[in-house]
This record gives C-alpha cells, structure tokens and sequence, in this order.
C-alpha cells in the first residue's frame, strides 16, 4: 500500500519524572537531577511519529491549545517531519499528562485533557484528510468518533486502539469497536482470558484482526480469517527504562508491516520487537527505530 495513513488523536505535552519506587514517599522536596523531562507526545502524535519515523507517509489530524504549548506542538511536527495541516489550534488550551516512572520500568500516568473530549474536528478539513487515504488510523478520543461512519462509507479501513477495556458494550468505545478492521486493546482490565476475550470480539462485531497488549508477556493475536488465537512473547533487545508508549508503539508498528505485507504474522512478530526496544527511552514518543532498523533487529532476534 503506497497510499497515505491518516492518524488522529490525541497531542499533548508531557512531563515524565523519574521517581526510585512506588509508593512514593512524601518528601517536600525532590531533586532528580536529569530525571524531569517534558516533550510533546499523545496517543495521536505518538503513532503518527512512530510511523513517519518507520517510513509511512502520515496525515495527522488533532486539536491543540491556544496558548504557549502551540509553539512547542508546531516545533516538534516540523523535527518529526510531520506536516501540521490538519493540526488546529481550536482548543482553548492543549492537553498535558505527568507521568512517573521507576527504575524498574513500572509508570503511573495522569492526564489533563482539558476541553479536548467536548470539542469537534471540521468535517471539511477531515474529508480532505481523509481523501486519498489507504487506512484510518482513528485514536479513540470523542473528536474522532463522528468520522468513524465516514470512512466507512468512503470504503477507508479503520485501525484504532482502545486500550483498557473491559466490556464489549463498554458505551464510550463501542462504536470504535464494532468499525475497526485492526482493533487492539490491553489485557489489564479484560473480564476473562485474552483468548476468550478475542472469540467473543470478533463473534459480535466481526473483526478481521484483533491484538490484545499483554505488556511484558507480548501480545495476543487473532485473525478471524483463519480461525488463529496465539501469543506472541515479548523480547527486549535493551534495558528498560519506561514502559510509557509501549502500546502506541506495538500498535504502530504493526499498522506499518501490515499496509505493506499484509501479514498479519510478520506484523505483530516485528510489532513485539520495535515496542520492546522503545520502552528502552524515557519518553512516549521516543526510542522509533526506522524500517530498516527493525528489519536487521528483528532478523537478528529470530536467527
């Protein structure tokens, strides 16, 4: 697929701090020299990134803030080579999450979405996004859901993650569900085994290919066109440092093997690899390896 991806979702401004265990101990005072980072990241911008880095060619369709954090969003499109056309400043301010992570890699994320969730994206300017588009790649934040419907009826496949989830009538994530083709989600939350979890998935809304995250366990795959349910482990090509990202990573990288092989197989095998060596940086939207980097990985872990 030479096409264009079309990723929306969410950007933000993250802080990440570096703490050396949880719980935290109460302490007035902190000083964790190096250990305080902010960088613009985002489900949204995160995928969109880690594609553009892999080598897709990526239209990136998000909401941002009027304010201070616009010039900071603007700037890291520009270095990550994405173009920021569809990237409105209609916000009154742009959302920010703090996360705190230890040294053995567990994290505790907090997210100020300010008035992101009540706000529209133009349909206008998402159609023209959207046109020419070989996947809809739709993050599962509320500007996205009114252009479910509409790729779909422009015949554009849609990919999304809903991440924790724990019910197939979950009433926020329902729709995103029942009109994904790629649908991933987490294991932390399910009501039953991914294995069973997947079954009844693609039972009620037919899913073509189902990925459940089992963090440092691997993945879950399921593609409904061979009957298939099994695992794939995890491997860590480098010391962890935050596992932050790992999910937008898994995902992303497998979107990009998929749209050019369309081995759902391959996919989640350099999927495993290329979120396993991320969550080797600090960041959510750090540690991308390019394609050619993930191939001579992955063929080095497998030989």
């Amino acid at each position: 697929m030479n096409r264009p991806l079309l990723v929306a979702g969410l950007t933000n401004l993250e802080t990440t701090l570096q703490i050396d265990s949880f719980p935290l101990g109460y302490s007035p005072v902190h000083y964790p020299f190096f250990g305080v980072q902010s960088a613009v990241s985002g489900v949204g911008y995160n995928v969109a990134k880690a594609l553009t880095v892999l080598g897709q060619a990526v239209r990136f369709a998000s909401l941002i803030g009027q304010d201070a954090v616009n010039g900071v969003v603007l700037a890291a499109l520009k270095d990550s080579g994405i173009t920021s056309e569809y990237v409105l400043n209609t916000l009154a301010q742009t959302p920010q999450s703090v996360i705190l992570y230890d040294r053995n890699g567990n994290r505790q994320v907090h997210v100020d979405l300010k008035d992101i969730q009540t706000q529209a994206y133009p349909q206008t300017a998402f159609e023209q996004a959207l046109a020419g588009c070989g996947l809809a790649v739709l993050c599962n934040v509320n500007f996205t859901r009114a252009f479910l419907p509409l790729a779909r009826r422009m015949a554009i496949p849609i990919a999304t993650d809903v991440h924790a989830i724990s019910s197939l009538d979950d009433p926020y994530n329902a729709d995103y569900m029942a009109a994904a083709s790629i649908l991933f989600m987490s294991h932390e939350m399910l009501p039953c085994s991914p294995e069973e979890w997947v079954r009844e998935v693609m039972h009620r809304y037919g899913t073509e290919i189902v990925v459940v995250g089992l963090g440092a366990e691997g993945a879950l795959l399921a593609v409904k066109r061979d009957d298939f349910v099994g695992r794939i482990p995890a491997v860590r090509p480098r010391v962890v440092v935050n596992t932050i990202g790992a999910g937008d990573a898994l995902f992303s990288a497998f979107v990009h093997t998929y749209v050019r092989t369309t081995d759902p197989y391959l996919a989640i095998r350099k999927a495993v690899v290329f979120a396993g060596y991320k969550i080797g940086a600090k960041g959510a939207a750090e540690g991308f390896l390019r394609d050619t980097e993930l191939d001579d990985l992955a063929a080095g872990m497998t030989a």
